[in-house]
C-alpha cells in the first residue's frame, strides 16, 4: 500500500517506555530497602512509645542518683560543723593574741609618764658631782615600762613607736635608742589601761620610787599626766625574735 505525500510514520514509544519503568520501580525499592535497613519503615512510629518510656526511667534514675549525693553533700557539710566551730575560735583566739603583740590598733584611756634629764646651771656638772646622777638611764626607762605592765597596761607607746614583746630599749650617753631610731629627752612612756590602777602601781615600784628620789635630790624630770582617750597604732614591724630561750622552772 503506498503512502500519503508529507506524513512521517513515528515509531511508538512503549518498547522503551517499559524498561524505563522497570528500571525507576527497581530503584525505588532499592531505595525503600536501604532507608529501612531491611525494615520497615513504620517501625520507628510504633516504637515511640517505648523510646519515650525507657528515657522516662533513665531519667528518674539520674533524679534519685542526684537525689543521693545532694544527701551525701548535706551530710557531709553537717559533719564539717565541728570543725567550723573550731575554726572560728581559732580566729578569736588569734585576734586576742594579734592584740596582745600589737598587731591591732588600740584606744582607751591613757596615762602618760615623762622622764627628763635636770637641768644643769651653765651646762656644767657641779664640781664633785657624778654626771651620771644628772641623767635618764636605761634602767629608769625600764622601770616605768615594767611598773605599767605590772599596772595592768593593755597597750603602751614609748616616743611615737608601739612598744611590743620584742622591744628593746637601750641607751647611749644621754640618747634612746629604740627599735633602730634616736631620741633625746624627755622620754614619754604613754599607757591604755585602767589609770587609777597604774598611777598606784608607779607609787608603790621601789625603782620608780629611786626615781623620785633622784628628782628631788639631783632635779630629774619625773612627772605623771593624764592624757584622756588615746589611740595608739599597730605596730608595723617585725615581731621575729632572733632567738629564744627556755624559762626555768
Amino acid at each position: 500500500m503506498g503512502t500519503h505525500a508529507g506524513r512521517v510514520d513515528r515509531p511508538s514509544p512503549w518498547p522503551w517506555l517499559v524498561p524505563v519503568a522497570a528500571l525507576v520501580a527497581g530503584a525505588l525499592f532499592a531505595s525503600s530497602v536501604r532507608a529501612s535497613q531491611g525494615e520497615d519503615l513504620r517501625a520507628d512510629y510504633t516504637r515511640l512509645p517505648d523510646l519515650i518510656r525507657e528515657q522516662t526511667r533513665v531519667n528518674a534514675a539520674r533524679a534519685a542518683e542526684a537525689d543521693r549525693l545532694r544527701s551525701e553533700v548535706e551530710e557531709a557539710t553537717a559533719a564539717l560543723a565541728p570543725g567550723d566551730l573550731t575554726t572560728q575560735k581559732l580566729e578569736r583566739q588569734s585576734a586576742e593574741i594579734a592584740a596582745a603583740a600589737g598587731r591591732t590598733a588600740v584606744r582607751g584611756p591613757a596615762l602618760q609618764v615623762s622622764l627628763e634629764d635636770a637641768p644643769l646651771p651653765g651646762g656644767e656638772v657641779p664640781p664633785g658631782a657624778d654626771p651620771d646622777d644628772f641623767v635618764i638611764h636605761q634602767q629608769d626607762v625600764e622601770a616605768v615600762v615594767n611598773a605599767l605592765w605590772a599596772g595592768g597596761a593593755e597597750a603602751m607607746m614609748i616616743q611615737d613607736q608601739r612598744v611590743v614583746s620584742t622591744s628593746a630599749v637601750r641607751c647611749v650617753g644621754n640618747t634612746l635608742i629604740l627599735q633602730g631610731r634616736v631620741y633625746s629627752p624627755p622620754y614619754r612612756i604613754t599607757a591604755i589601761g585602767d589609770v587609777d590602777r597604774m598611777r598606784s602601781t608607779l607609787r608603790a615600784d621601789r625603782d620608780v620610787d629611786l626615781i623620785r628620789q633622784y628628782a628631788i635630790a639631783f632635779g630629774l624630770g619625773y612627772d605623771v599626766e593624764d592624757k584622756g582617750e588615746q589611740t595608739f597604732p599597730a605596730y608595723a614591724g617585725s615581731i621575729t625574735p632572733s632567738k629564744a630561750e627556755v624559762a626555768g622552772s
